[in-house]
């Protein structure tokens, strides 16, 4: 049974930073790339960024140079660093396993997490 656990969402203000936690059990980790999505009220999950076994990452545009994203796969865990947070990045999200480096869309994901509520307030 593949899980993905997830935390360490939050209310933060405007600029501040969190970090994100995804814990899987239940598969060969370092074998999966493992993505970030976030889904906005009202809007379609949208891909994040996602690293591949290797630490190779991509990310979304408007959040390419304030995330970052690594991975302990001693640990069977990877992480979702927001620094410079905005309004704009208020969602839940969420961790999914995926077999390629490239796969940016929700139904190319395998196994996904429950998600985690992060609130940036102005």
């Amino acid at each position: 049974q593949v899980q993905l656990v997830e935390s360490g969402g939050g209310l933060v203000q405007a600029g501040g930073s969190l970090r994100l936690s995804c814990a899987a059990s239940g598969l060969t980790f370092s074998r999966y790339a493992m993505g970030w999505f976030r889904q906005a009220p009202g809007k379609e999950r949208e891909f994040v960024g996602v690293i591949s076994g290797n630490s190779g990452t991509r990310f979304f545009g408007s959040v390419r140079g304030r995330f970052t994203i690594s991975r302990d796969n001693a640990k069977n865990t990877v992480y979702l660093q927001m620094n410079d947070l905005k309004p704009g990045d208020t969602a839940v999200y969420y961790c999914a396993a995926g077999t390629s480096y490239y796969y940016a869309s929700v139904n190319e994901y395998d196994y996904w997490g429950q998600g985690t509520q992060v609130t940036v307030s102005s």
